[in-house]
């Protein structure tokens, strides 16, 4: 399939939404935009690695930003090929699977590439795969750890939806899996057993106690939240149980690192008979806001009626480059409400107007 880089970036997300992008079915998408890359630019080295496409300037300018956007998409749900609708508010929309997430936010990076013809930081582009699903898959990883010279940079923004806000930084994410033991017994003797179940009690009573902290960083307030997300127990409808297991996740400011979150929790299930395991956790990232080139961006969108900067609450890839010391920002258009659903459409005004402020941005123009 063949898209039109110079199209309207409304025209492209359509095109990109047409094209069913499952993750681990993403090679038909790749190649689409390989294709168009390598036919409608000018100016860029461009790499295939795997099903991730990179291209990037070499004009010697004094910064350099990274636009990244992940081509997958979760199952399609009925909604590809996609539609153009009024909305649920009356505005013009365009549904499908992917719409929001993020295949709004890659037509604006790829319009952007084709049609910036001066810009004012050099450029890096990167388009991958398997974000959607376990993180062995992610494309971006793979570049981190193949590639990584291609992660360098002054600011990236990821197209991740924000609804034309920049949302800044992300927060961290920490799972953990906490174990109860019993005695097993039947349960018309229950006296004999020790129910395992009724040992997660204090777990579930210290987190509806639990107050999640605030924390301002960069004018943006990340808040702090300590769930249960999954219990198991259970034998038979006749047996005390001796086992229970309760995960919990902990999403979480990115003034921590990780090794404190863990001190964290573990401090707040003190004292309870448990065994604690961390079964997953990812670090957050600071918003890096004072950066000269995130300062350029928020006043450009400024200038354009944008939404402003807030705290991004759950986490993205914006940590990978947080982690190297690069400042980050989450920016597409789309309600990141509705990724993921079955009626996800994104509305076609949000598409323009990021579009506008970053050309505004690249170019280093006040328009």
């Amino acid at each position: 399939m063949t898209i039109d880089l110079h199209a309207d970036p409304i025209t492209l997300t359509a095109a990109l939404v047409d094209i069913p992008s499952v993750s681990r079915d993403e090679a038909a998408i790749t190649d689409a935009v390989e294709r168009a890359l390598l036919e409608q630019t000018t100016g860029f080295e461009i790499l295939r690695h795997g099903n991730v496409v990179l291209a990037r300037t070499h004009r010697g300018l004094p910064t350099r930003v990274i636009l990244a956007g992940h081509l997958d998409t979760v199952p399609i749900a009925d909604n590809v090929p996609g539609r153009f609708a009024v909305g649920p508010t009356g505005e013009q929309v365009f549904y499908g699977c992917g719409s929001v997430d993020m295949k709004s936010g890659d037509a604006v990076f790829l319009h952007l590439a084709a049609t910036v013809a001066d810009p004012v930081h050099d450029l890096t582009l990167i388009f991958y795969d398997g974000e959607e699903i376990a993180a062995e898959f992610n494309g971006l990883g793979h570049i981190e750890r193949d590639l990584p010279d291609w992660l360098s940079g002054d600011l990236a923004v990821l197209g991740e939806p924000s609804g034309g806000w920049i949302e800044a930084g992300c927060q961290g994410t920490l799972r953990v899996r906490l174990s109860a033991s019993g005695v097993r017994a039947h349960s018309a003797r229950a006296w004999l057993g020790d129910n395992a179940i009724h040992r997660l009690a204090p777990v579930l009573q210290r987190l509806a106690d639990y107050r999640a902290r605030e924390v301002d960083i960069d004018g943006c307030v990340y808040r702090e939240g300590l769930s249960a997300v999954r219990v198991t127990g259970g034998v038979a409808g006749n047996v005390v149980p001796d086992a229970a297991e309760l995960d919990v996740n902990f999403r979480f400011a990115p003034d921590r690192t990780v090794d404190q979150a863990v001190e964290h929790v573990r401090e707040v299930f003190a004292g309870l008979e448990l065994s604690f395991e961390v079964t997953d956790s990812a670090p957050g990232a600071l918003p890096g806001l004072t950066a000269p080139a995130a300062k350029d961006l928020i006043a450009s969108v400024q200038r354009h009626g944008g939404g402003g900067v807030r705290a991004k609450y759950g986490w993205t890839d914006v940590s990978r480059f947080a982690a190297r010391g690069i400042p980050a920002v989450n920016f597409g258009p789309g309600d990141p409400n509705l990724a993921h659903k079955r009626d996800e459409h994104v509305p076609v005004d949000q598409i323009t107007a990021v579009t506008a402020m970053l050309r505004s941005y690249l170019s280093g123009t006040s328009d």
